[in-house]
């Protein structure tokens, strides 16, 4: 068999599709949004790939794996063992970081204990132990031909002249009459003439000329005297100092031991390495100033301590008061103009007086966080600061003294992959240290260097994996997989080019294309031209979405898809249709909000100026410092001035931020998930579903039994259905094992009761109504004008194809962030409001591209402004100004590299976006 086929597939919306994939091929799915890509792809593919895997494994192996829902197919051959990488972040554990993920951290940590040089903090030399041969040709190397004495001590056990004698004597029957004290050598009856004081002996084992003639002489006299010296042997070259060889780790210098270097010491997530003071989390919580002060521009007297403005309180303003009065603290200036000392007395104490510090006050609420109220009102005011103790290394100090090409642990996980790479490229070992790090030197690079080909050259290893993007997630396990060279699996990956520069998409299909030639198939949904251009085989599937699509519209190269007259992907890409915007703002000055200075993480005091009223575009490579600028320096500083708590470690630094005045409002829209309940549906976040209820309770069959709009709501006890309270599914608890959720017996996953579900309007129930597409609702209820705006609304930017009771849990981040992006559009919104995007085409196909800037033009019709950071060509092309961040990522970013319109940008070759746009519109003017 050399082919995967399936056939009869009718997962979700799939319409009995046959087809057949020969192995070692590089396949592309695309389609509109809702077209069934994922349902073929992770639902059926992926699916059965992963269920006929788990079969062969032992039924208690099982139990720890994810078991996934058999797809709705007639048959299925040939699929391969699968593995799935999706472009979702589900870390939330501060603890994993982008080492961990790769596990490039345990390969560094075998290094370290294995070659890592040991340098004493204290004397600054290498410390090292050392056997009797290892320490003969340490001598013979560093003090040939120099006059030596060996010397060891001996602890005497027991004080007093008579001991003292007793010692003397027996070591000289052994042949041993030489003897160091107070820098002088002398025999033992002129020792014990002087009555020391003594608790061990200075004993000369040999003296000679170290030379490589009396190489073995040297070795027998330190063997002999690391056997006498318990594992420690001196040597004394004249005066009083010596140098010191020891069995185990001490230094030479002060004679400090150190712990052996086992890979665990330099692990964080070890007690035996990790910090005692963070535990190995690098920051510490503690009480944020500007949590407990957010507006600096209020007085005392106006409530500048945000925590002693509450009710419960009134005590603790009343002896502020009375302590600025004794210290003739003003009340009526604003905090940021009082003195720094006063602040700091306010905050800290006075000494002296008996004033109940802000210190204090919360040091008593830390006593009583068993109340669960005090641990929500103390969780207001915390936030986290870098822990001094390891300096936000996350490890103990023993950990950190032991360097490989002159940097601790901590400081390599710190660079930049790319310069990552360059430093263990440069490193050098001596021949016996090669045999101990060879395989795993090796190993270090290779990954690395994967890491740097999925475009992530600007991430460090110890960055938190909970604050990267999905589709970073989906490059490092895609490298991960590049690192482990399995072969004959079939790879499923989700939209790997999220989040990545045009100008890195060639390096990310040569990747894949390795993973190809590896011998395993590889599927892959994406929307990015070039992604669907170098594929072996395009599956189209279509045309709409929803149950306009699950077809298969197309398969086979790109060449003869553009030739598809039924494929909405074949008319984008053969130029027949194209990306185009209805409404233009007038090209006139126009206010602007002008950042100055801004320095927060790798942006190096950028200057920008952010037109109002336009669709402004933020543009650069991955690392760039995009983020950064939108979320930490504009959105977080616009809150912070409104005096919204934002604490010191979110908040991105700048000189100056001008502008804010224009505005009555900064929202953001991101692609986060849309709460947390299973009970939120698009229904319900659009305000549809009030005016759905209100119509079934105002059938005759609900107003006869006396149904009002509650009883259709399954978030109230009146209608919905008491075992499962509304979910449609009940939690079985499987003790020993994960939890299962199964459909509920009582309403078979309709959520309602009996009674309720005998209502209906038109024929239909509200469970019926709740499993209509936008597309069909909108069409059910034409007559009802209330439904209808809000549908449309959905429609206009391209979610027609939900259901309306569709948990918003399910939606994809694109899909998320458009729905968000429907209430705006739904709101009475006076204008003035700037709308913060993060790259919003992501998981978009260029006809849903089509439906999003329609939204963006209506925004902009009603006096709002948008600011989005995108790397979408067409979206770029079509914006009204342009920011340009880089030139690289990292360390080499940071940067105002064009600003201005795209025209300026195409010429600009300085940027990367400039020239991976030239191409674009070279391609589209040709097509």
């Amino acid at each position: 068999m050399d082919a995967i086929e399936l056939r009869g597939v009718k997962t979700h919306n799939l319409r009995d599709l046959h087809l057949k994939l020969p192995y070692r091929r590089f396949y592309v799915v695309t389609g509109v949004s809702g077209s069934g890509k994922s349902s073929l792809a992770f639902d059926t593919l992926y699916a059965e790939g992963q269920r006929r895997y788990l079969e062969s494994v032992s039924a208690y192996a099982r139990q720890f794996l994810e078991r996934m829902e058999k797809p709705d197919l007639e048959s299925a051959t040939g699929i391969p063992p699968a593995l799935a990488i999706q472009a979702k972040n589900m870390v939330l554990n501060a603890r994993s970081t982008v080492g961990t993920q790769t596990e490039i951290n345990d390969y560094l940590r075998t290094a370290f204990a294995r070659v890592g040089r040991l340098i004493c903090p204290d004397c600054g030399i290498e410390v090292e132990k050392h056997d009797p041969v290892s320490a003969a040709d340490k001598l013979i190397g560093e003090k040939k031909d120099s006059d030596i004495r060996i010397v060891v001590r001996i602890p005497l056990g027991r004080s007093g002249l008579k001991y003292l004698k007793e010692n003397i004597e027996e070591l000289e029957r052994q042949g041993f009459g030489d003897f160091f004290h107070e820098g002088h050598w002398c025999n033992g009856a002129e020792l014990i003439a002087k009555k020391p004081e003594l608790s061990d002996l200075l004993v000369g084992i040999d003296a000679f000329r170290v030379t490589v003639r009396e190489r073995e002489r040297l070795i027998d006299s330190l063997e002999l005297g690391f056997r006498y010296g318990q594992g420690e042997v001196r040597i004394w070259q004249g005066g009083t100092k010596t140098l010191t060889f020891s069995e185990v780790l001490q230094c030479s210098g002060c004679e400090k031991q150190f712990p052996e270097p086992v890979p665990n010491l330099f692990s964080f997530n070890s007690p035996l390495g990790a910090c005692p003071v963070c535990q190995g989390f690098g920051r510490v919580i503690t009480i944020d100033r500007e949590l407990v002060v957010p507006d600096t521009s209020r007085s005392i007297k106006e409530g500048a301590i945000e925590p002693w403005t509450k009710a419960s309180t009134r005590w603790e303003r009343g002896q502020l008061l009375d302590f600025c009065s004794r210290k003739r603290i003003p009340l009526k200036t604003p905090w940021a103009r009082l003195k720094k000392e006063h602040r700091q007395w306010i905050f800290e104490g006075y000494e002296g007086d008996d004033f109940f510090s802000v210190r204090d006050f919360f040091d008593y609420l830390n006593k009583k966080i068993y109340k669960m109220h005090v641990r929500v009102f103390l969780n207001r005011y915390r936030g986290y600061i870098p822990c001094k103790a390891c300096g936000s290394s996350r490890l103990k100090p023993e950990a950190l003294n032991y360097r490989i090409g002159g940097k601790n642990i901590a400081e390599v996980q710190a660079l930049p992959v790319d310069k990552l790479l360059e430093f263990l490229d440069s490193l050098r070992f001596l021949p016996g240290e090669l045999e101990r790090i060879g395989p795993v030197h090796e190993e270090l690079l290779a990954r690395v260097r994967f890491l740097k080909e999925v475009g992530l050259g600007y991430l460090t290893l110890d960055r938190m994996s909970r604050t990267l993007s999905g589709g970073e997630i989906e490059r490092i396990h895609l490298a991960s997989s590049l690192g482990s060279a399995l072969v004959d699996t079939l790879y499923v990956l989700d939209e790997p080019s999220i989040g990545l520069h045009e100008r890195d998409n060639q390096m990310l299909i040569g990747l894949l294309k390795k993973l190809r030639d590896l011998g395993n198939t590889v599927v892959v949904v994406e929307h990015d031209r070039t992604m669907i251009e170098a594929a072996d085989e395009v599956l189209d599937l279509g045309p709409g979405g929803g149950a306009a699509g699950g077809r298969l519209v197309y398969q086979g190269s790109v060449e003869n898809l553009k030739k598809c007259r039924e494929s909405p992907t074949a008319r984008y890409l053969s130029g027949e249709e194209k990306l185009e915007r209805s409404f233009h703002p007038p090209k006139k000055k126009t206010q602007k909000i002008i950042i100055a200075g801004a320095e927060a993480h790798n942006l190096k005091r950028v200057h920008v100026s952010i037109p109002l009223g336009v669709l402004a575009v933020l543009t650069g490579v991955s690392g760039s410092g995009k983020s950064t600028l939108l979320y930490d320096v504009l959105y977080n500083n616009f809150l912070k001035s409104r005096g919204e708590p934002v604490s010191q470690e979110d908040l991105g630094r700048v000189r100056k931020i001008s502008g804010f005045e224009h505005l009555a409002d900064v929202v953001m829209i991101d692609q986060s998930p849309l709460g947390r309940s299973p009970r939120s549906n698009p229904a319900s976040y659009t305000k549809a579903f009030d005016e759905i209820r209100k119509v079934f309770a105002s059938t005759p069959k609900a107003r006869r039994a006396g149904f009002d709009a509650g009883y259709f709501s399954f978030n109230s006890e009146k209608g919905r259905c008491p075992a499962c309270k509304g979910d449609g599914s009940v939690k079985v608890e499987m003790h020993f094992l994960a939890d299962i959720f199964v459909p509920c017996e009582a309403c078979r996953g309709k959520r309602f009761k009996t009674e309720i579900l005998d209502v209906e309007y038109q024929s239909r129930n509200i469970d019926q109504v709740l499993n209509m597409t936008v597309d069909e609702a909108a069409d059910f209820f034409s007559s009802r004008k209330g439904i209808v705006e809000k549908l449309e609304v959905l429609k206009n930017i391209g979610l027609g194809y939900l259901k309306l009771g569709q948990p918003t849990l399910t939606l994809s981040g694109g899909e998320a962030q458009r729905l968000k992006l429907s209430r705006e559009l739904s709101a009475a919104n006076a204008g003035a409001t700037l709308y913060l995007l993060d790259e919003p085409t992501t998981g978009l196909h260029e006809r849903d591209i089509h439906f999003l800037l329609k939204a963006f033009d209506q925004i902009l019709e009603r006096g709002n402004s948008l600011f989005v950071i995108e790397h979408h060509m067409g979206m770029i092309a079509l914006a009204d100004y342009v920011i340009d961040l880089g030139p690289e990522g990292g360390d080499q970013g940071g940067e105002v590299v064009y600003e201005g319109d795209v025209e300026g940008l195409v010429s600009c070759e300085r940027s990367y976006t400039g020239q991976c746009l030239r191409k674009y519109l070279d391609v589209s003017r040709s097509a």
